[in-house]
């Protein structure tokens, strides 16, 4: 597509021809000297096929992309008279313990039209490749890893974006399981009362498969309430195992495993090594429904562990949580991590 002398016309735009197979696609550039960067394409379905949808945290891939010098962690308030050289050195977030990220009273946008540095996947990448970056743990790369674990096992799933659940572009009606997964950390109104108010669809929460904080500009009511659990630091930038609290659950069925064993040790996750709990980790609370089965407990040190819960709604739902952002880097790895999640799956999705 490139015209070898750059594109003179500030207006000129190429398209693509999206694939007919929705999912996570990914855009590669590599130059002669065998650099490479590849950046996210997600591709929702014309028309639902699957009985599985799941949820790209896109909003919050925006949030912490810091390309051009801006992102929600860093100049949240706006761009500097001058530009930052050397982050670690130069930014109080870094160098001052009382600096507060969040303490203006207007933010400017952050652009979604911007390259997206920490999602590349490396061309010959597998989904059982360790996550050597740092922030490609929490984001696309870590959330390829749940797609790639969802094929090889053969179980059908429809792609979108956050921002199409906001925008009404995805029709939960139409399906019978939704998954969110690492850190969906960044919701809108929208999105939180479209998914309370969807009657009998059933959910897995993979941080829920991720890190479920639902941040909005304005907070209206506690996610546990959702989900099951919400965030709290306890346990926070760790890893663990989990230990079974009820083995008789059939969400254990076929994996050998029986009240106070350990499971989820092997992990890709690099920031945060050390098990299927942690980097960070979402626990019951007040705000979470009646009615909750424990299933098991991270072993994070401060009684910081993820809880793996699951319930019913009064609507007839079902609700699966796992409450931690390092379980999807143990799923395509971890034989108990895989068996526990297909019999989740293969039970919701009947």
């Amino acid at each position: 597509l490139f015209n070898q002398l750059g594109y003179a016309n500030s207006v000129h735009s190429q398209h693509v021809k999206a694939p007919e197979r929705s999912g996570l696609y990914y855009f590669r550039a590599s130059t002669a000297s065998g650099q490479q960067f590849s950046f996210p394409w997600v591709v929702a379905p014309k028309k639902p096929s699957a009985r599985l949808a799941v949820l790209a945290s896109n909003l919050t891939w925006n949030a912490y992309n810091s390309f051009g010098g801006r992102s929600n962690y860093i100049h949240a308030d706006g761009l500097p008279r001058t530009p930052t050289i050397n982050s670690r050195v130069e930014l109080k977030r870094y160098s001052d313990s009382g600096f507060l990220t969040w303490n203006s009273d207007n933010y400017p946008p952050l652009s979604f039209d911007r390259p997206e540095p920490y999602n590349h996947i490396n061309f010959d990448e597998k989904i059982t490749d360790p996550i050597e970056s740092r922030q490609g743990c929490h984001l696309a790369p870590a959330e390829w890893r749940l797609l790639g674990w969802l094929e090889r096992e053969n179980f059908a799933y429809d792609y979108y974006a956050e921002t199409q659940l906001h925008n009404g572009t995805l029709d939960l009606s139409q399906y019978k399981a939704l998954i969110t997964s690492v850190h969906p950390e960044y919701w809108t109104e929208p999105m939180f009362t479209m998914v309370c108010h969807n009657g009998k669809l059933t959910g897995l929460d993979t941080k829920g498969l991720g890190g479920f904080e639902s941040r909005y500009a304005i907070r209206y009511e506690s996610e546990a309430g959702l989900l099951g659990v919400v965030f709290t630091p306890a346990g926070a930038m760790t890893g663990a195992p989990y230990r079974v609290q009820d083995g008789s659950h059939w969400v254990f069925e076929n994996t050998g495993l029986k009240s106070g064993d350990l499971f989820g040790e092997k992990s890709l996750h690099r920031r945060c090594p050390g098990g299927a709990s942690g980097h960070e980790t979402d626990k019951v609370s007040p705000s979470s429904p009646a009615g909750i089965t424990h299933l098991a407990k991270g072993t994070n040190e401060n009684e910081g562990g993820a809880q793996m819960i699951t319930f019913d709604t009064p609507s007839g739902g079902k609700v699966f949580s796992v409450g931690s952002i390092n379980y999807v880097s143990s799923l395509p790895i971890d034989e108990k991590v895989s068996q526990i999640t297909s019999n989740v799956l293969r039970r919701f999705l009947v």
